[in-house]
């Protein structure tokens, strides 16, 4: 089991505290970070985890950076750091090699911690998650992220809940990896895939109506359709297409399984997405489709905002540990701004939380933040004390 520990600290921010409260009774659960050695670990899991919250969420552009704050500013140095303070070297060797498994299982079941937070929306239209790839660049020197000559890049795979605006699994390859084999490894059964064109594979949409999963994928224009059955359309509604057929050509990568494929035209551009869900009206197919939007949006807001993107690891493994301390940065936010503002994530709240966090160490953690109730935070904190390490 993973240990915490009853605060350190002399200054502390109770605003922090409330913040960090989620991961509290996920960490006796979580699988014990073990030494490789004979010596001590310099920085415990709980450690690693809170400098990765801290780092993004204060918008750290670098590890050099990081490990000044942990040197220099007193919150930092004491509800931070290790004990006895962290090296460059030492943060970058646990980084690079220890921690993941641990923040794969946080990550996940934080995930299904802020299902019971946030509010489902678009429930008529199923369980849809967004599919994207995301580059990021790399340096020279991370060997393994082919992209091209003179280029390295590595590739997240990210799976994206419309439904409740978080992100719900990622993976990660070199920048030349291939997208479409991690859509089945991304859905489970049930739900829906939401993809643009770039996913388009027959043999893949045979697949997934075999595991029981369900796609919205746009498709080329002039893809091969030999139509099965012919729905009709209202002649005033932007739908001008809606048929069940077979997608490819004959004898060469026609799908086996019949799918449906609604077309719409939006701003004089026309549109082609292939379904297999009949369930819903074709003006929901178009919907659900336009809602893949969500997963850039949320790209674009996590780099700009969290600067997941900042390298503070090199090797795959570390940047995959990296990767995952932004999602549950990310996740963390979510449940905050829903339980004290009833509102989405947004900047203008992240900020606020910056602020809410030096004011509590301006004011000497005098006065309690609305709704944290300070002593149940130490009775846990206490109890989690005494679970098994």
């Amino acid at each position: 089991m993973a240990h915490i520990s009853v605060p350190k600290k002399q200054i502390q921010s109770l605003n922090f505290d409330n913040f960090m409260f989620p991961l509290l009774k996920l960490f006796p659960m979580a699988p014990e970070l073990l030494s490789r050695g004979d010596r001590p670990l310099k920085m415990k899991f709980e450690d690693q985890l809170n400098a990765l919250v801290y780092f993004h969420l204060q918008e750290h552009k670098s590890a050099r950076h990081l490990i000044q704050d942990l040197k220099e500013n007193v919150f930092a140095k004491e509800n931070i750091a290790p004990d006895e303070g962290i090296s460059r070297s030492s943060f970058s060797e646990a980084i690079n090699h220890r921690g993941l498994e641990q923040l794969q299982f946080l990550f996940e079941n934080l995930y299904k911690q802020a299902l019971r937070v946030l509010p489902k929306e678009h429930a008529e239209l199923g369980e849809l998650v967004s599919i994207d790839g995301s580059l990021i660049d790399a340096v020279l020197s991370m060997y393994w992220a082919d992209y091209r000559k003179g280029a390295k890049k590595a590739k997240a795979h990210c799976g994206f809940d419309i439904n409740h605006g978080i992100p719900s699994k990622i993976f990660l390859t070199d920048g030349n990896g291939g997208e479409r084999p991690f859509v089945t490894r991304i859905l489970s059964q049930g739900q829906t895939g939401v993809m643009d064109r770039g996913y388009q594979s027959h043999k893949d949409f045979d697949l997934l109506q075999e595991e029981g999963k369900h796609f919205v994928c746009r498709i080329k224009s002039k893809t091969t359709r030999t139509i099965i059955e012919k729905h009709d359309v209202n002649s005033d509604s932007y739908i001008f297409y809606d048929a069940l057929v077979l997608l490819g050509t004959p004898n060469q990568n026609q799908t086996e399984k019949p799918v449906r494929v609604v077309g719409y035209e939006i701003s004089g551009v026309k549109y082609y997405v292939a379904t297999d869900r009949h369930d819903l009206t074709s003006e929901q197919v178009a919907s659900a489709y336009k809602l893949r939007w969500t997963i850039e949006d949320f790209f674009k807001w996590w780099k700009e905002h969290l600067k997941v993107y900042h390298l503070i690891a090199r090797s795959e493994y570390g940047l995959m540990v990296q990767i995952l301390g932004g999602l549950i940065t990310y996740l963390l936010l979510a449940i905050y701004c829903r339980q004290q503002f009833n509102e989405k994530v947004s900047i203008k709240r992240v900020r606020q939380l910056r602020t809410a966090i030096l004011n509590d160490l301006f004011a000497g953690c005098t006065d309690t933040p609305v709704d944290l109730n300070r002593d149940n935070i130490v009775k846990d904190q206490k109890i989690l004390t005494q679970a098994k390490t």
